[in-house]
């Protein structure tokens, strides 16, 4: 056992590489992106240490030429999803009882690699598995999921060094352990930062975890889990399973050592999985934590004294970055008539610049949807709008999945501040804009307050500093991460802990000690240094 006092190396933000025109990193970043796009992997399931292989194998394709095969994965079913819960509690008491700078270190080599010799595999990953393009998939997969590793290590380091006062004669300790049994986390597929970041911040706490991704983000989940296996995660710590989300489900939560659920992903399948734990309740060893970020509804607001173009660049960035697959991601914006016709010239004339395709064109703004799933749901929302009575396209509104399921990035202008469109989660490349008039300022607040179930991001645009205080108290709970004249995107870790209440989560700020002392389950240790040898107290004599 070392003896000294660590200190965890301050962390600091990941710079963001620019790739710009005849750099290396970008000769560099494009070439790994063709080889790996002209290779095909085989990717198996990671469990007590072993890659394990089946029969099922399933296809991985990019979204943007979904037609091309870049690797195959081989698919689980309940014995797979056993056999890691049986190698995440073998591995549990070594883990959690290894010292924390121990801990701290694999994650710390991890972040190295991820910002060194992987930089280029795991963002050409990204821009394969998710059609990310270079700028989307530097600021996701390197610098985040760097600053994830790095931060969490120094959040750890805070955790452990709150200590609880001790009287004279007294000493009193918290130490912070590990939950008893294994945590469960079920990764999105639009983060690959958030994908490596469930499960290594549970397991940097001592944890034990079993990982389920999403289907479509394996490919670059298999290099995060390259990444873990490299940094020197022992054997059972993290297990890495691929299969059907019932049948995964129907094992972990009816286990009696599920200890707690770190997810992201819709707010239905979120509901379902907390009634499951909720009917089990009476399984478990001890109550389940349950984390969870989920969707959005995200908002710009602006009043009439602010800028155009700071509003029409908020919106067309915070709208379709990402072809709008962020959570964060503006889709209903509320404007000004006094403004509308210059933030509408401003608006049309960037959207209708951007560059749509493949990521291996740096020159693209936006690339294509996830899956076909996703493209039959967003294009689906695009013709409700074509036969609408209250609403119209003013730019976009076309798709085509023939050989990549690209939507054109869509602007929507609406009558009813109610529509379909102005309610509902799209999660795709679609803003609606309802046009207020701007003496109606205080009614606009509430009904931005009380429009959506969600509450993630929003964003307030305005000049008058009366006003910008009056739309943060006015939209206290609209949103739990809120912008001031800037796109409601782009959290960055240790500057902007993310997450939201209402329907968008539990807010445990990812990022942040929050989420970190979720983690763990604290035991205070009192030791008396004098310790008495009468019953009597004074004042019975």
């Amino acid at each position: 056992m070392a003896n000294g006092t660590f200190q965890i190396p301050k962390a600091i933000n990941e710079p963001i590489d620019s790739y710009a025109p005849d750099s290396e990193t970008r000769k560099t970043l494009l070439s790994t992106y063709e080889s790996m796009l002209n290779d095909s992997v085989d990717i198996p399931m990671f469990i007590n240490g072993q890659e394990i292989r089946t029969n099922d194998l399933r296809s991985c394709n990019p979204p943007h030429d979904h037609q091309t095969e870049i690797g195959q994965f081989h698919f689980g079913n309940k014995e797979h999803v056993e056999n890691a819960i049986d190698a995440s509690l073998k591995a549990h008491a070594g883990w959690s009882s290894l010292p924390w700078n121990e801990r701290a270190a694999v994650f710390l080599r991890a972040a190295d690699m991820v910002a060194g010799p992987y930089r280029a595999k795991i963002n050409a990953a990204t821009m394969l598995a998710q059609s990310k393009t270079v700028h989307q998939a530097e600021i996701d997969a390197a610098c985040e999921f760097a600053d994830f590793l790095r931060f969490n290590a120094n959040f750890m380091q805070e955790i452990y060094e709150n200590q609880p006062i001790s009287d004279s004669g007294l000493w009193n300790r918290m130490e912070y352990r590990s939950l008893e049994g294994f945590v469960v986390a079920i990764t999105p597929f639009n983060f690959t930062a958030i994908a490596g970041n469930l499960p290594a911040s549970a397991a940097l706490m001592g944890n034990v975890v079993i990982w389920k991704p999403a289907d479509s983000q394996i490919y670059s989940s298999w290099v995060i889990m390259e990444i873990f296996r490299k940094a020197g995660l022992p054997d059972g710590v993290i297990n890495l399973v691929y299969s059907e989300g019932p049948d995964f489900g129907e094992v972990v939560f009816k286990h009696p050592s599920f200890a707690g659920l770190h997810f992201t992903g819709s707010t239905s399948v979120f509901k379902h999985l907390w009634k499951e734990i909720g009917k089990n309740i009476d399984i478990y060893k001890s109550y389940p934590r349950i984390v969870g970020e989920t969707g959005g509804k995200d908002f710009i607001l602006a009043h009439e004294s602010a800028d155009p173009y700071e509003v029409a660049t908020g919106m067309s960035r915070g709208a379709f970055e990402f072809q709008g697959q962020k959570c964060s991601a503006a889709s209903r914006a509320y404007i000004p008539s006094s403004l509308w016709s210059e933030v509408k010239r401003i608006l049309l004339e960037q959207v209708k610049n951007f560059k749509m395709g493949s990521p291996g064109d740096p020159s693209n703004f936006i690339t294509a949807v996830i899956d076909e799933k996703a493209f039959d749901k967003i294009s689906n929302y695009i013709d409700q709008v074509r036969s609408s009575d209250d609403s119209e396209i003013i730019l976009g509104g076309e798709y085509d999945k023939s050989k990549g399921y690209f939507i054109s990035p869509t602007l929507v202008q609406t009558k009813n501040p109610h529509s379909k469109t102005m309610c509902e989660e799209i999660f795709g490349p679609v803003l609606t804009i309802y046009v207020y008039d701007e003496k109606d300022w205080l009614n606009t607040l509430s009904l931005v307050d009380t429009t959506s179930d969600y509450a993630l991001t929003g964003a307030v645009f305005a000049r008058d500093r009366k006003v910008i205080d009056q739309a943060t108290s006015a939209l206290k709970f609209a949103a739990g991460n809120f912008y001031v004249n800037d796109k409601p995107t782009g959290a960055v870790v240790g500057q902007q802990p993310f997450g939201g209440a209402r329907g968008s989560g539990t807010n445990d700020k990812a990022g942040s000690v929050l989420n970190l002392l979720r983690w763990v389950s604290p035991r205070t240790i009192k030791e008396t240094l004098n310790t008495p040898k009468d019953y009597k107290y004074p004042h019975m004599g």
